[in-house]
C-alpha cells in the first residue's frame, strides 16, 4: 500500500502521547529513539516506518483497533485482524469460553464486547434476566449498562441502585478516557436520558475511591440475591475482537443466593 499524504498520523501520535501523559522526551526514552525523531513524526517532517508505528503503538499501550487506524493513517495495511465470533476466534479461546459458560452454572455469566453489548450468556444469566426484568429486552444485542439503568428492565429490582449506578458511570468515564472510542462516550451520555440519573455525574470525579469489586443485590417478590461481580479480559490478545471481549461473572455472596439460583434452574 502506498503511503497516504495525510496529516492524520502526526495528529494521532500527538493525541495518544498526550492522552498517556508523556512528553516527547518520555516517549523517546521509552521507545529508544531520539526526541528529535518523535518531534519530526508529530510535525510531519518525518514519515514512520511500519515497525516504528507498531513500536510507538505498543509503547503507548494503544488499543489494537486504534493501532490499525494509525497504521492506515501512515499508509500501511492493518496489522491486527478483527474476526467475528462465528468460529473465527482461536479454537482454544472458544473452548475456554464454552467451558466457563457451562462450569459457572447455575450462576450468571455473560460475554460482552467493548461497548458492553451482551454477545452470549449462559442459562443462569438468561434465567436471571427473565426473572428480574420488568419488561423483556427487545434488542437483538442487549446492553448490560442500559439494562441496569432502564426503569423498564433491571433497575426497579436493584437494591441500592444509586451506589451501583454511580460506580458504573465512574467506570465508563475511566474507560472512555483510555481511547477515542465514540461508542463508549455515546453509551455514557445515553445513560443520562433515563430518569433519576443526577446531572452532576456527567463530570468525572477521579478523586472518588474505586471499589475493588462491585456487589449487586437484586430483590423481587420472595427472591433476594446478592452477587460479587468480576470482569475478566484476555491477556496479550493478538486481534481486535479478542482484546475487546469481556467476561462478566456473578458469584453468590451467601447461601440464600446459591439456593435461589439452584431453585431458578429447577423451575
Amino acid at each position: 500500500m502506498e503511503r497516504a499524504e495525510t496529516r492524520l498520523f502526526p495528529a494521532l501520535l500527538r493525541f495518544w502521547r498526550t492522552r498517556r501523559g508523556h512528553s516527547q522526551l518520555d516517549l523517546a526514552l521509552a521507545a529508544d529513539v531520539s526526541a528529535r525523531h518523535i518531534s519530526f513524526l508529530e510535525t510531519g517532517r518525518a514519515q514512520p516506518s511500519r515497525s516504528m508505528a507498531l513500536l510507538l503503538g505498543s509503547v503507548l499501550r494503544i488499543p489494537l483497533r486504534d493501532q490499525n487506524t494509525m497504521l492506515e493513517a501512515a499508509g500501511f495495511a492493518r496489522e491486527f485482524p478483527e474476526p467475528g465470533l462465528g468460529g473465527e476466534l482461536p479454537e482454544g479461546v472458544v473452548r475456554a469460553i464454552d467451558l466457563m459458560m457451562t462450569r459457572h452454572e447455575p450462576f450468571p455469566l455473560m460475554l460482552v464486547d467493548g461497548d458492553y453489548n451482551v454477545l452470549r450468556s449462559n442459562a443462569g444469566a438468561a434465567r436471571l434476566l427473565q426473572r428480574f426484568q420488568h419488561h423483556r429486552e427487545c434488542s437483538d444485542r442487549p446492553n448490560l449498562f442500559r439494562m441496569l439503568f432502564d426503569p423498564r428492565l433491571l433497575r426497579p429490582y436493584v437494591a441500592d441502585w444509586p451506589r451501583i449506578a454511580h460506580a458504573l458511570v465512574a467506570r465508563l468515564h475511566r474507560e472512555s478516557l483510555s481511547g477515542p472510542s465514540g461508542n463508549l462516550r455515546e453509551l455514557l451520555q445515553s445513560l443520562f436520558e433515563y430518569p433519576g440519573v443526577p446531572e452532576s455525574w456527567r463530570l468525572p470525579d477521579f478523586t472518588a475511591e474505586v471499589e475493588p469489586a462491585l456487589t449487586l443485590r437484586l430483590r423481587r417478590d420472595d427472591y433476594d440475591l446478592s452477587f460479587l461481580t468480576t470482569t475478566t479480559a484476555f491477556s496479550a490478545p493478538q486481534n481486535v475482537t479478542l482484546e475487546e471481549l469481556r467476561i462478566e461473572s456473578y458469584y453468590p455472596l451467601n447461601e440464600t443466593t446459591v439456593s435461589a439460583c439452584e431453585r431458578l434452574a429447577r423451575e
